[in-house]
């Protein structure tokens, strides 16, 4: 199983129906879990990220693209006199309906680039490398890691990072996968229907073995919690780097 389009599709088209997608002022920081403002933002992805190639698999509506291509000034570390840029950002999702999305709200940057596709072919189609692979909440856990996470790797340069968010493997009290294989998960849409989905859903040691056999070396992996969803941790922040 590589993924699952159709719930997702679902989710954009409940979107979309909602009313037409406008133009978005770009958020002010990058956004890695449940809750914003929580963790760290884009400076995960490196200290100075102008002008490097970015890509992130599964962008959604394309808010933390927009932040990352419109970056003011190298995260704080610019000289005085330097031309503001940002990093040159691709994003890839799924779904064609939230690409329209994210083209509406912020084809109007440069830097940034929108398309529709699986996250896995885009990867193998290209042979075009980049400085950071992100996701949040997107294709990874939810395209089999054992195809995904080499595929990643391939379009990467040694020393180079791999960030992720996923949902803790532990959230509403659960336990994390024991084997290698997906769990049954949902998808809950704007009108409150849930949707079946499957999920890859690791603790941090089973993480790092796929990341080891796929050339990365684990770098730091956070949990963070959000109160409005009880006690438990809702999201895990992983990093890594190309061996």
């Amino acid at each position: 199983m590589l993924a699952q389009a159709s719930p997702w599709h679902a989710h954009a088209l409940q979107r979309t129906a909602a009313g037409p997608a406008q133009p978005l002022a770009v958020p002010a920081r990058m956004e890695w879990t449940t809750r914003p403002g929580q963790g760290p933002g884009a400076e995960i992805l490196g200290p100075d990220l102008r002008g490097k190639r970015l890509l992130e698999l599964g962008c959604g509506p394309g808010h933390n693209a927009a932040h990352l291509a419109t970056l003011p000034q190298a995260l704080g570390f610019a000289r005085a006199g330097d031309t503001p840029i940002g990093a040159h950002v691709t994003g890839v999702d799924l779904v064609g309906l939230q690409v329209r999305r994210a083209r509406s709200h912020y084809g109007r940057l440069d830097n940034l680039t929108f398309v529709a596709g699986h996250a896995l072919h885009h990867l193998r189609a290209s042979d075009e490398p980049f400085d950071a692979i992100y996701s949040v909440f997107g294709a990874i856990g939810l395209v089999a890691p054992e195809l995904l996470l080499p595929a990643i790797a391939q379009r990467l340069t040694p020393g180079r990072v791999l960030a992720f968010s996923v949902p803790h493997p532990q959230r509403g009290g659960r336990s994390p996968a024991g084997d290698d294989r997906p769990r049954r998960d949902h998808v809950t849409l704007p009108d409150r229907t849930r949707l079946p989905i499957a999920r890859w859903e690791f603790s941090t040691d089973r993480w790092e073995k796929h990341l080891r056999q796929a050339g990365f070396w684990l770098t730091s992996a956070q949990e963070f919690h959000d109160p409005r969803m009880g006690y438990w941790p809702t999201t895990l922040l992983i990093r890594a780097r190309k061996l």
